[in-house]
């Protein structure tokens, strides 16, 4: 496993927030417009092309294949976002996971609904767990439907399944507080157990990934007309794998677990939570 690399947000190449004049806010909402085209579009093309490819194909070429394509759909999303200046962002600090070869849960706190997209985009072949209803989407489902991605419905099967797909080499993406980061949470909700009992059942380590922003778009209950304050600033910064004790229950696992997000998290950054109020 590489070490792990701290993260910088560095200004994007594009016009520096203090000079930007009012004829700048037309253009990042017809920006952020053509985002939401983006994914309008190539979501339902998706959805197209994995209906014949899940017949055709072998289940696990299927896989490899629908993997992929999400991983380069997501990259050219996010050089779409930094290159709009919607947002700003350093993925360096993503990159070693590039390289990560054996089986590993990759944990980010969940910050906001595009979380995933960033993470992603530096990783080729990820297995992920998705809602159910996203999964049944015309618009975001057939690709992760191609791709094997896990349904989060039952909690007994979906620890069953994400622990096969560790043990048979794969690498998972899972938010361990199980949803989006609250309105009034300090710095992340409780952690929910399912991390915990997945990798004590497939015996592998858990790599937190620490998310921050200076925006609250895309959180829980966040509108999704409600246009945010551009440009967005985003970090991510890799911990270091944590592997369960032989002996340690789910349980003790999940609090030290929350212990290491709380102390990274509650850190002094610029992108530091603000909870409203304070």
């Amino acid at each position: 496993m590489p070490p792990a690399e701290t993260s910088a947000v560095r200004e994007s190449r594009t016009i520096p927030v203090s000079t930007r004049s009012a004829w700048w806010w037309p253009l990042e909402t017809l920006a952020m417009g053509g985002g939401i085209l983006y994914w309008g579009i190539f979501g339902l093309l998706f959805t197209l092309i994995s209906l014949p490819l899940r017949v055709i194909l072998p289940k696990r070429r299927a896989e490899i294949l629908g993997r992929g394509m999400l991983h380069r759909a997501f990259r050219l999303f996010v050089w779409y976002l930094r290159i709009t200046g919607l947002v700003q962002v350093d993925l360096e600090s993503l990159k070693p996971l590039r390289r990560i070869k054996e089986p590993i849960i990759i944990a980010p706190n969940h910050t906001s609904l595009w979380d995933a997209v960033f993470v992603i985009a530096c990783l080729p072949q990820p297995i992920c767990i998705m809602k159910k209803s996203i999964l049944c989407n015309p618009f975001l489902g057939g690709g992760a439907r191609l791709a094997g991605y896990i349904p989060n419905c039952s909690s007994s099967r979906l620890i069953r399944d994400s622990a096969l797909s560790l043990q048979q080499g794969g690498q998972l993406l899972l938010f361990p507080e199980g949803t989006r980061t609250r309105r009034d949470a300090r710095w992340i909700n409780p952690l929910r157990g399912g991390c915990a009992l997945i990798a004590r059942r497939a015996k592998v380590p858990v790599l937190p990934v620490f998310v921050r922003s200076n925006t609250r778009f895309l959180e829980k209950g966040w509108p999704l007309w409600k246009r945010p304050e551009f440009p967005i600033k985003l970090s991510f910064e890799l911990g270091e794998p944590i592997t369960p004790a032989e002996n340690e229950n789910a349980k003790a696992f999940t609090a030290r677990l929350t212990e290491i997000y709380t102390s990274n998290l509650a850190r002094a950054h610029k992108l530091r939570r603000q909870v409203e109020g304070e």
